[in-house]
């Protein structure tokens, strides 16, 4: 048990992400027809609360990144699971846009203690090699979240009001908080050793490759942070644009709630197939070529979305789960590979406030859109442009560490 105790730290950071993530960015979604039913909010005011969290997250990121680096994830892990209980309990008491507001600023406090960087970093600090297996495992959570609880929301509404529905749904993070208090710990001297530790060898202040990490202010100055702070800008913009935005383009198109579920489960579970499978193929083939591929695919499923057909939604959506499932993936473990762990923190946490700020502009901008087009398309096609422009700057990425070495 103890020498795949690793494997089971991947588990556990897919379980946070599958219940941060999922309860935060996509089962909400399942309540929007209830709650503009009720308070006759337009799109655009409710999508405002997706803005608020994630840019509140995304600069928020960075500061709490030394607290990883200097305390550690567990901590952080099991605070923002707390609080992630409390907010879903609260959700069920609002009566008012403003109340909606400061709810949606304690969600952003949950995706920076217990979303993507913390996961990442977590699970990064038990693998030596297989990393991109293991990141790829975690990063299923937040797959999975998206699968899992828009039609989690959906059965419950059937059956009950949706404050109702959302005080069940709190009870949700509270049994990841009781499993995480048992289970998750970081790697210790004396310890169960990391995967991969038994066979290779580390020198002080280097990886398991025998190349130097690089530091907060080096990294900075480097091309490729800036390369993928750019890439995960413009495709968190459409990928967030899209997950929030399509359960109410499904009504629009004419399927029905069931159906809208359907499809958000489907964009997810490609995705969750996208994370694992390129997580796996990165260990195989160039991280690069890997990460192009993940491109290319998100691409070409942006511009069947962009057409509007009822026909050709289904197919759009497995191209473009399965290209953001492997692209979501890659970007955390390129920065890992091409900058190490030293300062993952801060780095990780800089490129959340960028790509986290565009995100939540994108739920709020294409809802905005259509709120003066009454189309979803002029958002689509904005969507596809960025995700080309991504593809183009993509091809500038490369190994820091190793140039840093060769120079």
């Amino acid at each position: 048990m103890k020498r795949y105790y690793p494997w089971l730290m991947a588990v556990m950071g897919m379980l946070v992400l599958l219940v941060s993530n999922g309860l935060v960015i996509t089962g909400l979604t399942a309540f929007d027809e209830s709650l503009l039913r009720e308070f006759g909010w337009s799109r655009s005011e409710l999508k405002l609360r997706d803005l608020i969290t994630l840019v509140l997250a995304g600069w928020t990121a960075p500061f709490l990144g030394v607290v990883i680096d200097k305390v550690g994830p567990r901590k952080l892990i099991l605070a923002g699971l707390a609080l992630l209980a409390a907010l879903y309990a609260a959700y069920a008491h609002v009566h008012s846009l403003t109340h909606l507001y400061l709810i949606h600023l304690g969600f952003a406090l949950v995706l920076v203690a217990a979303g993507l960087n913390v996961a990442v970093i977590y699970v990064s600090q038990w693998f030596v090699t297989q990393r991109g297996t293991a990141i790829g495992i975690a990063l299923v959570g937040t797959s999975l979240g998206g699968m899992v609880f828009p039609k989690l929301g959906v059965h419950l509404l059937q059956g009950m009001d949706w404050r109702g529905a959302f005080l069940w749904e709190a009870g949700v993070p509270l049994a990841c908080l009781l499993l995480a208090l048992l289970l998750v710990r970081s790697p210790r001297p004396g310890g169960i050793a990391p995967w991969g530790a038994d066979k290779v060898g580390a020198g002080a202040g280097r990886t398991a490759s025998g190349l130097p990490d690089l530091g907060y202010r080096q990294a900075l100055r480097t091309r490729t942070f800036w390369v993928l702070a750019f890439v995960a800008m413009t495709t968190f913009f459409s990928i967030m644009a899209v997950s929030a935005n399509l359960f109410l383009h499904m009504r629009d198109l004419g399927f029905a709630p069931q159906q809208a579920g359907n499809a958000l489960g489907l964009m997810f579970g490609l995705a969750m197939v996208g994370k694992f499978l390129f997580g796996m193929l990165s260990d195989l083939f160039p991280a690069k070529r890997v990460f192009l591929l993940n491109l290319a695919i998100m691409a070409a499923g942006a511009v069947v979305l962009a057409t509007l057909r009822a026909d050709l939604v289904w197919y759009s959506l497995v191209l473009f789960g399965l290209g953001w499932g492997g692209l979501y993936t890659m970007i955390q473990l390129l920065a890992v590979n091409a900058f190490g762990l030293a300062a993952a923190g801060r780095i990780l946490g800089t490129i959340t406030l960028l790509d986290a700020t565009t995100a939540g502009l994108g739920i709020w901008l294409t809802a905005k859109i259509f709120d003066v087009t009454h189309s979803y398309q002029p958002a689509f096609v904005l969507i596809c442009v960025l995700v080309a422009l991504a593809l183009l700057a993509a091809t500038l990425v490369r190994d820091e560490r190793a140039r840093l070495v060769r120079a």
